[in-house]
């Protein structure tokens, strides 16, 4: 197994001491020698943090840092982090020590020996509370029956993947990328392989449950028409519903000779078709948003500043 070539992309945010082991075990995992580079993204921290960055890269010639302008989000870091990155092959995991370096090779063995595009690492034992798990299943089901994505129920934050994938989104995206979904569109043979996923390093996760409903809604109506299709479908549901009414007005009376109960079953039928009408006007209005914020020009992410000796620049053979 070849493992030369590797950029490794962390996005940062709020960490200190989870950094330094991070980076030793990285450096500790490749065998002197390994062409590897490690890229930590800090998604707009507090500055203690970017002292930590540029600390780590003063010591180590092979770790380069950059700072965004504020806090743009997980996916848009890595974005930043990937379009630097100078090596065939790059990997991607947490600041928190729960994706272990040590598992890199077992990622990029396999994204080798089967010729993949990319390859998820899969814990085969997840250190989180019971909501985030919940949460991240309805993410990754959102991403499967949004994008038609096979591999959806194994994505996860430690990916390997042929640095050419950038390729595919190398022009201006707006605001709340999906990385997951912007990998579908450069390649199509994913896979993936167990790994260790360890506790926590330090702190707790930003991801709410409800931050994650929001990125499972995001990525949906970012990156696909299903939610337009099932509002249509909706339509065309109530619209039957709202015809067999009719006929159950009209037709009760003329066979059996009793009216209709009037305010209970009205106020019901109004109940339905409202809700109706207001979800379809929210779908519509998330494509709108977006649509809004595209015209905006409103950028993915702003580096304000970088550390760390630039490594020479490497061709990304196909």
């Amino acid at each position: 197994m070849d493992l030369h070539g590797i950029s490794i992309v962390v996005p940062v945010y709020r960490s200190t001491n989870s950094l330094f082991e991070l980076v030793r075990r990285i450096d500790k995992t490749f065998a002197a020698g390994t062409d590897y580079e490690v890229i930590l993204v800090d998604d707009g921290s507090p500055a203690e943090t970017w002292r930590v960055v540029t600390q780590i890269c003063e010591d180590n010639v092979k770790v380069r840092g950059l700072r965004l302008s504020r806090n743009f989000g997980q996916h848009s870091a890595l974005v930043a982090g990937i379009r630097s990155a100078t090596f065939p092959i790059t990997v991607t995991l947490d600041d928190d020590l729960q994706n272990p370096p040590e598992e890199i090779p077992n990622l990029i063995g396999m994204l080798q020996a089967e010729d993949l595009d990319l390859v998820y690492g899969v814990p085969r034992r997840v250190e989180q509370s019971v909501h985030r798990r919940v949460a991240g299943r309805l993410t990754r089901s959102a991403l499967k029956s949004g994008l038609g994505v096979d591999v959806a129920p194994n994505v996860s934050s430690f990916r390997a993947f042929r640095t050419r994938l950038r390729d595919a989104f190398a022009n201006d995206l707006g605001s709340n990328v999906s990385l997951d979904a912007l990998l579908t569109w450069g390649g199509a043979r994913f896979g993936s392989v167990a790994v260790q996923h360890d506790a926590r390093g330090e702190g707790t996760s930003n991801f709410t449950f409800v931050k994650l409903m929001r990125f499972a809604i995001d990525t949906t109506t970012g990156y696909s028409t299903l939610p337009l299709q099932a509002a249509s479908i909706l339509g065309f549901a109530t619209a039957a519903f709202g015809l067999a009414v009719l006929i159950f007005v009209v037709a009760r009376p003329l066979l059996t000779g009793d009216s209709v109960p009037g305010f209970p079953f009205l106020a019901a039928t109004i109940a339905i078709f409202s809700g109706v009408q207001l979800v379809t006007l929210g779908i519509i209005g998330e494509y709108l948003a977006r649509m809004h914020f595209r015209i905006m020009g409103k950028p993915t992410y702003i580096v304000s500043a970088t550390a760390g000796t630039d490594l020479p620049t490497h061709g990304v053979p196909e």
